[in-house]
């Protein structure tokens, strides 16, 4: 067991493609797993090109990504430079602590509440609707305008980050990742019938906020501030003007009736997770932006592949069920203005402390459905952006700039993202491919390992996929994965370096259409409904090489499950996880796991679980928080000093109505509210670590 307070749970599978309710299928991605995944290339799975004698498996064995064995160019218990993670000696690294957890684990639950450990409290410290600008009006539900949600925290809340400028002050930024309609208006059906006013806020709900908060004495509570200038508050939605920067700024691919110069953009879509850069900005993910567009049926033949290749309709009635912005705004019509989706997709810059700074588009990042972009210096401090594309059988990216990062010079840094190189991983299994038959069963050598490369697609001056121009590259980036064979992985998502080790994960949310002949060692599970982690160790622990080990530590599920598997650890003594989607660390080189789909495999409330992933407890998973109904657990985010954990309970209530609500939270109202939680110990302790 955990502990001796919670019994460990065992948890009923429910069979439900991808995890989630029907209304977060419809709402956030446009229904993706009920459709044919839109990656149809011929890559082979790289279980079907093992040959018995790999060339590199001398040079990059399995166990280099495992505890205690070295990768290439690191010694057996190594310490990676300071150079090797920006923030490495913060969040208490260097205390000298063990990576072990000592919170009493949350037993698994359907409570409509957020749910934490013992000796531990919470609090909301933003919802829907609260003010954001100091000019905002009260929320008011049964009287909204877009005038007023323009200045007000926008709808669901994905990823979050928080950066403290002391005098017990903070800046809170908040992904607006999408909107659920018939949660918020009454009697909504679908963007056909709404009032077009209806559709304005839904518009205006999207995108990001930045807020400032106040620390409650010396705990580690915040609260909004909701008083005086408010200098930083800031909204960012649909229509924000923004800058395409990077090499295909300008490109004809980006050119519109409204911008024939192809370098500025209105507004971001579907902003899912993100990242901070050394340098104080933040990085903000478009994600699921296909299910905006409507009239992709009339868009130019020779637009409709790539089109499709993102999941945009391109025959049919495209227009059906769509939430149709188009009525307000004709650029969302791709019949009238085909290049407009090419404006989407992308990592978007933000600069949190200068309110008037105009968000830019980083096409260097390529384009594709952004989960994250979390940076890691190599050693040589140039800046690395490690990248996931949520899609079934879709990629992992990396980008590695050609400029080295500059302490204390913001006007150096802010050019570090236009220029450099852009890559995508292929990944090979050290193990007969006979050996994955769907099953999870682990293979005779005892680990799901391998080593792995990093094909390059373009710098800022040169493509290296043929029959694409550097452009091309940028705004068709699956098309060009595609082309070089890149490794179809099950729905990559966050990607996360360890301020301790230098080792970078991935969450793999699930894949339940990939079959038995398709399980290959990266992705072992045929039908994998709970997903998986991967650990990467790339070559001398430097982030700029190109060959990197690999390793799956974690195969997520009921630990009743035989296909599960906990880095080995007893399986008695840890807890169900599913549907792994976003990732942090504390300084310690914990891993923190939150979820995204436990309700429809599980049968419990999604949740935020930690795992050491060092040490003898490495794979022991235990459960910190749970969201309420409905709820998906978005966040996380530790702050610095280790007092403070932010999550982000997104969609509450989404599997219900608002004659028939399923969540009530935070209000106890019949309209559920998406908000950010602050959570800490009521004794001043680390979080996680009491």
């Amino acid at each position: 067991m955990p502990d001796s307070a919670s019994p460990r749970r065992i948890l009923p599978l429910i069979s439900h493609p991808g995890g989630r309710s029907r209304a977060t299928c419809r709402f956030r991605c446009g229904d993706a797993c009920f459709h044919e995944a839109p990656n149809t290339s011929e890559n082979t799975y790289f279980g079907d090109i093992f040959s018995g004698v790999l060339s590199r498996r001398n040079a990059l064995r399995a166990g280099a990504v495992g505890a205690g064995v070295s990768a290439v160019g690191v010694s057996g218990a190594f310490t990676p430079a300071l150079a090797d993670s920006w923030w490495h000696g913060k969040k208490g690294h260097g205390r000298g602590r063990s990576p072990r957890l000592r919170f009493h684990s949350v037993d698994a639950n359907t409570d409509d509440a957020v749910t934490v450990p013992k000796h531990y409290d919470h609090r909301v410290v933003v919802r829907w609707g609260d003010p954001v600008t100091p000019d905002a009006p009260d929320f008011d539900f049964e009287n909204q305008t877009a005038e007023a949600q323009e200045k007000q925290f926008g709808y669901n809340c994905d990823y979050v980050a928080f950066t403290e400028m002391g005098n017990r002050r903070g800046l809170l930024w908040v992904n607006h990742e999408y909107t659920n309609e018939t949660l918020m208006f009454p009697g909504y059906t679908d963007g056909n019938e709404a009032d077009l006013e209806q559709i304005k806020i839904a518009m205006a709900a999207h995108g990001g906020s930045i807020v400032e908060l106040r620390r409650i004495w010396n705990s580690g509570a915040w609260r909004l501030v909701t008083w005086g200038w408010r200098y930083f508050n800031r909204r960012i939605t649909v229509n924000t003007p923004m800058e395409l920067s990077g090499p295909a700024a300008g490109d004809a691919l980006l050119r519109t009736e409204a911008d024939p110069d192809g370098v500025e953009v209105r507004g971001m879509l579907n902003n899912c997770a993100g990242g901070m850069t050394p340098w104080g900005t933040i990085l903000t993910c478009e994600e699921n932006f296909h299910q905006y567009f409507v009239g992709g049926e009339g868009a130019p033949e020779d637009a409709k592949p790539a089109l499709s290749r993102y999941g945009v309709p391109t025959s049919g009635d495209t227009r059906s069920g769509n939430r149709r912005f188009d009525r307000v705004d004709e650029r969302f019509d791709l019949s009238k203005h085909p290049n407009e989706a090419n404006r989407f997709g992308y990592v978007v810059e933000v600069d949190p402390f200068n309110p008037h700074s105009k968000p830019r588009k980083r096409t260097m990042l390529g384009r594709f459905k952004h989960e994250g972009a979390n940076v890691r210096l190599a050693k040589d401090r140039r800046v690395v952006v490690y990248m996931g594309d949520d899609e079934r059988f879709d990629y992992i990216y990396k980008f590695v700039s050609d400029k080295k990062m500059r302490w204390g010079s913001r006007r150096t840094n802010e050019g570090l993202l236009d220029s450099g190189t852009l890559y995508v991983a292929k990944l090979t299994g050290n193990s007969p491919a006979e050996e994955f038959d769907g099953s999870g069963a682990l293979p005779a050598d005892g680990e799901f390992d391998g080593s792995g490369v990093w094909i390059p697609l373009c710098s800022d001056k040169e493509s290296f996929v043929d029959g694409f121009t550097v452009a091309e590259v940028l705004v068709h980036t699956r098309l060009a994965a595609d082309a070089v064979g890149a490794t179809k992985m099950d729905r990559p998502e966050d990607m996360e370096a360890s301020p301790v080790t230098g080792k970078v994960y991935c969450a793999l949310t699930n894949n339940t259409a990939r079959s038995p002949e398709q399980a290959d060692e990266a992705n072992p599970r045929a039908n994998n409904k709970f997903g998986h982690i991967l650990e990467i160790v790339e070559e001398g622990n430097d982030a700029a090489a190109t060959d990197f080990g690999w390793s799956v530590p974690i195969v997520c599920g009921n630990p009743d499950d035989p296909s599960t598997y906990f880095a080995g650890y007893d399986k008695d003594k840890v807890v169900a996880i599913s549907c792994p989607d976003n990732l942090t660390f504390d300084g310690d080189g914990n891993l923190w796991i939150s979820t995204d789909g436990q309700p429809g495999t599980l049968d419990s409330n999604d949740a935020l679980h930690a795992v050491p992933v060092e040490g003898k407890h490495r794979g022991e998973i235990k459960t910190f928080a749970t969201v309420p109904q409905g709820a998906e657990c978005c966040g996380p985010f530790i702050t610095e000093d280790q007092k403070t954990v932010f999550i982000a309970p997104q969609h509450p209530g989404d599997g219900g109505s608002l004659d028939n609500p399923q969540s009530t939270w935070p209000d106890g109202k019949y309209y559920p509210r998406p908000s950010v939680v602050s959570i800490w110990h009521t004794r001043g302790r680390d979080v996680g670590h009491a």
